[in-house]
């Protein structure tokens, strides 16, 4: 069944009636046939098609020359780009002459040898150990020499006149081993006294290693036996001792002295004003005993200069103390 609005869309070839395109496309309605394609052909939309190549075209025309600037003009702008200069052909940089303010170029240093140990054997570097406990003032020559320079005389510690001081080394306060020894010894003089400066070293590995340094002075007569200490100190072997006070506060917080007897002597080394003065002074490193007829003072350190003066002037006033009541 067909209605009147299907009339003109029926393709229906008998009809010779088939669909055109319209009139706004491009082609009117008057124009069926020629709107119907080519059997075989399909349908293209216009201009997909490239037109044929034409082999003759025409030649461009090269473009108008301007004419030159006049002054003041400004110059036009190349719209193309210029073909670029020649590479700058190598040549050999100009040397430059030496100025004056230029340093002298440096040689390096001639190569040394490298000199070996026993049978051929690297010298051994020093451990970490032995580093900690190296005198910080340098090694033992740096302190002779020192010694030298002010006419002490230095020893290894196996001189026959050495032999107390191993005695005095295993009476020190800081509980020394058996294996510890004095070495690097020097005898001098300074500050009025007579004075006795030593490492004590102890085995390590193939070598030895200084642990504390030791400055002692010689005194006549007996001296009683005691032991001044920074109170800070951890203290051992202190049986039987009794602790004597100064009777200045600030002397008895930061020293303490302990002795087996309370004698005069002993009052008066607390007492006098250049040993509180010394003592207060200075850091609280060190610890002075008597025995074997020294009075000592021990650091754990390696001895060097500034600690043998700074040990004699504490022993100077010390001894000059225990003298003054006699």
């Amino acid at each position: 069944m067909s209605t009147p609005r299907n009339d003109g869309f029926d393709d229906r070839p008998e009809d010779q009636r088939g669909w055109t395109e319209p009139t706004h496309l491009g082609q009117g309605g008057g124009q069926g046939d020629q709107g119907q394609q080519q059997p075989g052909s399909s349908w293209e939309p216009p201009g997909w098609s490239l037109p044929d190549a034409a082999p003759d075209r025409p030649a461009q025309q090269p473009p108008a020359q301007q004419p030159p600037a006049q002054q003041g003009d400004r110059e036009p702008t190349q719209e193309w780009e210029a073909t670029p200069p020649p590479a700058q052909q190598w040549g050999p940089p100009a040397q430059q002459q030496p100025q004056p303010w230029d340093a002298p170029p440096q040689q390096a240093p001639p190569a040394q040898e490298e000199r070996r140990g026993l049978f051929g054997r690297r010298p051994r570097k020093p451990s970490e150990i032995e580093q900690a406990f190296m005198p910080k003032g340098g090694p033992s020559g740096d302190l002779a020499a020192w010694g030298a320079a002010y006419g002490w005389s230095a020893s290894d510690g196996t001189a026959p006149e050495d032999a107390p001081l191993a005695q005095l080394v295993q009476s020190a306060p800081v509980r020394p081993a058996k294996s510890e020894v004095p070495s690097n010894v020097l005898r001098g003089r300074a500050d009025g006294v007579d004075l006795v400066a030593f490492d004590v070293v102890a085995p390590y590995g193939r070598g030895w290693v200084a642990t504390h340094a030791i400055t002692a002075a010689p005194v006549l007569g007996q001296v009683p036996g005691f032991r001044l200490t920074p109170a800070r100190f951890w203290r051992h072997g202190t049986g039987g001792l009794l602790q004597l006070p100064s009777g200045d506060q600030e002397f008895d917080t930061r020293w303490v002295l302990l002795a087996a007897e309370d004698s005069p002597q002993l009052r008066r080394l607390v007492e006098d004003p250049v040993v509180r003065q010394l003592l207060l002074g200075s850091d609280d490193g060190d610890e002075l005993w008597s025995a074997v007829g020294f009075v000592a003072a021990v650091r754990p350190d390696g001895q060097r200069p500034l600690l043998v003066e700074h040990h004699a002037r504490i022993l100077a006033a010390v001894v000059g103390a225990l003298a003054a009541g006699r």
